[in-house]
């Protein structure tokens, strides 16, 4: 049995996860906080809002006092950390909401639970998931592994370093019993479309520029939402106390093949003369600090505790245009900004 926290349960990976712990385990119960910024959207989890073993609140994971009577009246016995601030173009207009959130945030959660569960670690799990990005930019050739020194190369990526460090300071320091996974770029359903791939989806659907950075040469290692959760799900019952696992989809591509292969997609299930999305590809001014290749080695994971992705690319992606085509609502809502009323209509009378 457990009692979990579950933080940015409502964003992209969150709800996914929030989703899986909610219908796979109905004897824990899963309690969803969520400040519900722009990337927060309860629509997400519509199918499982009403279920016995879940329950949303809303609030800051930088309020300290609010979490320690959240720990209080939960007792809460687990804790999955996945709210943050993510896109690394924000991070690099808004760099302080960035420091403020991940490491602020997390900093304040990693002290309640050591405060609630101090006398008692027994059974206990602060699971934090981080990304890739803070090891930096590979070239050619290797791959990210855990042992990998941190590199960050951005205000999004050195907020989410300091995240990693502080979570292993307070295992080493206090012994809170924490876990760690980094996982590569993901992709998938209710993916809100300011990152490349809902973002390409929705132009390509409204007949609108596909913007890649300088000549759209860099590269990435894609990972299906669900097989993340699925991972996360084993490192959290099966990973080893104080541990780190990375988590990659063995699905590297250029950001330009990558668009071209969604173009071609698109073409073909919207009816449409191949090669016309890919009209609409416009190279714009490079990011900066722009990171050149991802790429994860997952064999730790693979080889302790048998976790494999089960998609390639070429189908996730299908899945993806399928899902998006299929709930032109929620794309409609989350580009409207209408999605931000679905709280105060679900939750004015609580």
């Amino acid at each position: 049995m457990h009692t979990i926290l579950l933080t940015g349960g409502a964003g992209f990976i969150g709800s996914h996860l929030t989703r899986l712990f909610v219908k796979k385990y109905p004897q824990y119960k899963i309690v969803n906080l969520d400040k519900l910024t722009y990337a927060g959207n309860l629509e997400n989890l519509r199918d499982i809002e009403n279920e016995a073993n879940y329950q949303f609140v809303k609030g800051d994971i930088t309020d300290l006092d609010f979490l320690r009577k959240l720990f209080a009246a939960h007792q809460f016995t687990a804790v999955l950390h996945c709210a943050a601030e993510s896109h690394v173009d924000r991070s690099i207009t808004d760099p302080l909401a960035f420091i403020t959130t991940n490491v602020l945030g997390t900093g304040s959660l990693l002290l309640a639970a050591k405060e609630a569960w101090a006398g008692d670690m027994e059974n206990k799990i602060f699971y934090h998931i981080s990304t890739d990005e803070v090891y930096g930019s590979l070239g050619a050739a290797g791959f990210f592994t855990e042992e990998t020194a941190y590199d960050p190369r951005s205000p999004y990526s050195a907020s989410k370093a300091s995240s990693d460090h502080m979570v292993r300071a307070f295992y080493h320091t206090y012994k809170l019993p924490v876990k760690i996974s980094n996982c590569s770029n993901n992709y998938g359903p209710f993916h809100f479309p300011e990152k490349l791939i809902p973002l390409c989806i929705h132009n390509i659907i409204n007949n609108k520029p596909l913007p890649i950075y300088g000549k759209g040469e860099n590269v990435r290692d894609w990972l299906y939402v669900e097989d993340h959760a699925a991972a996360i799900d084993v490192v959290f019952h099966n990973g080893k106390i104080g541990e780190t696992y990375n988590i990659g989809g063995h699905n590297e591509w250029t950001n330009i093949d990558l668009v071209k292969e969604l173009c071609r997609q698109m073409d073909e299930k919207l009816g449409k003369e191949k090669g016309t999305s890919e009209k609409l590809i416009t190279y714009v001014t490079d990011r900066a600090g722009h990171d050149l290749r991802y790429a994860i080695d997952a064999t730790k994971l693979k080889e302790e505790l048998g976790w494999i992705p089960s998609l390639q690319f070429e189908e996730g992606i299908s899945k993806t245009i399928d899902w998006y085509l299929a709930n032109s609502e929620w794309l409609t809502h989350v580009t409207s900004g209408d999605y931000q009323k679905y709280y105060n209509q679900q939750y004015h009378n609580q």
